[in-house]
């Protein structure tokens, strides 16, 4: 049974009658359902409430505290949470009444005294409702990450990513700050597919970005760019802060070759990092220019390396320290 066939499978019942709530138990324990009792509607809105509160609920019309309709319409007030299918049972039959109860919220609703199969077969219908919203639901999330997410590595795609830098610089604007990126290539990439061929280079970009997703903070954003590019949009980081980041990232990557069934694959990437400050603030695509232009540098001065850019000079390409001194990480 699935994690959510369990979930499902807890029923809640609220009634304030003892006999009525255990001959209605000794049904539902019968027919293989985990049991939840509730004697007042206070108790009943209380355990629905609950982050693991049960998907199906049988409530009578008439409890103290409050009624079952006023249970569903708490209940329905909650919109950001899990469904409840809800029954509503009742001595009460006339259509007013069934019209009441089912614009309270209520799902279901079903007159004393109940026939147990009648009862048994509106709780599948139930079910069946349950698991169905549970697939759409399941759907539209995997399409999302679909289109969110890059198919082949897991990580944001270039427009997610993108939109991550916008959000950061736009916090910049609101409250001040320094962030920054880090934009990463991978050295010689085309060579890995030539010799070992596309399948092993896909699988040295899924282990590459497994590596980078374990270094990097919980509140930091990595993207795949294009290619065997990859941008990281790193929050509330300062010049050292981000170079260093990039650097781990770099040593994680040269430290160990990827495993393939190819063969063992050595890489290695470059990296150019660039900085947001309240004193040099940058809009995102100056920024990303900034970010490319210290990768170039990385890749000029041997690969396998960081360089740090802050630019006073964008036009010029020519990128400095805010106190005008050249900034580079040592060479490797």
């Amino acid at each position: 049974m699935t994690k959510e066939n369990k979930a499902t499978s807890r029923i809640l019942i609220a009634e304030d009658d003892p006999v009525s709530r255990r001959v209605l138990q000794s049904f539902l324990d019968k027919w293989g359902y985990e049991v939840v009792t509730a004697v007042d509607g206070i108790e009943a809105l209380r355990i629905l409430e609950r982050l693991d509160a049960p998907r199906l609920a049988v409530l009578d019309w008439m409890m103290p505290g409050i009624e079952g309709t006023q249970v569903c319409q708490r209940v329905r007030a909650e919109s950001n949470r899990a469904y409840i299918y809800i029954l509503l049972l009742t001595a009460r039959g006339q259509k007013e009444d069934i019209l009441k109860g089912l614009d309270s919220g209520a799902d279901d609703y079903l007159t004393k005294p109940f026939d147990a199969q009648e009862l048994r077969a509106r709780l599948h219908v139930g079910q069946r409702i349950l698991d169905l919203q549970d697939n759409l639901i399941a759907a539209r999330e995997a399409l999302l990450f679909q289109a969110t997410h890059d198919a082949l590595t897991g990580v944001a795609n270039r427009g997610v990513i993108l939109d991550a830098l916008r959000r950061e610089r736009s916090r910049q604007l609101r409250e001040g700050g320094t962030f920054g990126v880090v934009m990463m290539d991978l050295d010689h990439f085309k060579y890995v597919n030539d010799r070992y061929g596309h399948l092993a280079g896909d699988a040295v970009l899924q282990e590459i970005t497994r590596r980078v997703t374990h270094i990097i903070r919980p509140y930091d954003t990595v993207g795949r760019y294009g290619g065997e590019e990859f941008l990281i949009v790193v929050p509330s980081s300062s010049a050292r802060g981000t170079l260093g980041l990039a650097e781990r990232i770099r040593k994680a990557i040269e430290k160990t070759p990827v495993q393939t069934d190819a063969g063992e694959i050595p890489v290695t990437a470059s990296l150019g990092v660039a900085i947001s400050s309240e004193a040099m603030p940058f809009e995102p695509q100056a920024l990303l220019q900034v970010a490319d232009d210290a990768l170039y540098r990385a890749k000029e001065l041997g690969r396998n390396r960081s360089e740090l850019a802050s630019s006073t000079d964008l036009p010029s390409k020519t990128l400095v320290a805010p106190q005008g001194t050249p900034v580079k990480s040592e060479s490797h």
